[in-house]
């Protein structure tokens, strides 16, 4: 098999990787055996061969992923190179973004804890005494 990036395919569980989705192999694989990852809407194998022009779903934490892959490429290399290898849906990147946006809000309304300094724990006590 041709090992530079025009592979006419390429293991699920290594484009992953190489595409800097999952840190390792081993994480991309488990991903993909516990449905986290679909091949157009389909539950795959890590072995499973893809080509250019499919569309990957990647669930991480509370986010979807969705991805046309590109170029294929066994080798993991930097991020901007990792990037060229997938296009993410306009569809996904609203969603993502609503999601950020969702949080951000929720981080704002929380109230900031901060512990009572000593004198404010006196004052606690002294007050709970009573």
């Amino acid at each position: 098999m041709n090992r530079d990036n025009q592979d006419t395919s390429v293991r699920l569980d290594k484009w992953l990787w190489a595409a800097r989705f999952f840190k390792t192999r081993t994480l991309a694989k488990s991903a993909i055996e516990n449905g986290k990852v679909l091949i157009d809407g389909q539950k795959c194998k890590p072995s499973r061969t893809i080509g250019g022009n499919e569309t990957l779903s990647i669930r991480r934490s509370d986010e979807v992923i969705e991805v046309v892959v590109v170029m294929l490429s066994e080798q993991r290399r930097g991020a901007p190179v990792a990037q060229k290898l997938y296009q993410e849906t306009s569809e996904s990147i609203a969603r993502r973004e609503q999601l950020t946006a969702k949080r951000k809000a929720l981080r704002d309304s929380m109230p900031i804890s901060v512990r009572p300094n000593k004198k404010q724990r006196r004052q606690i006590h002294k007050f709970l005494d009573n």
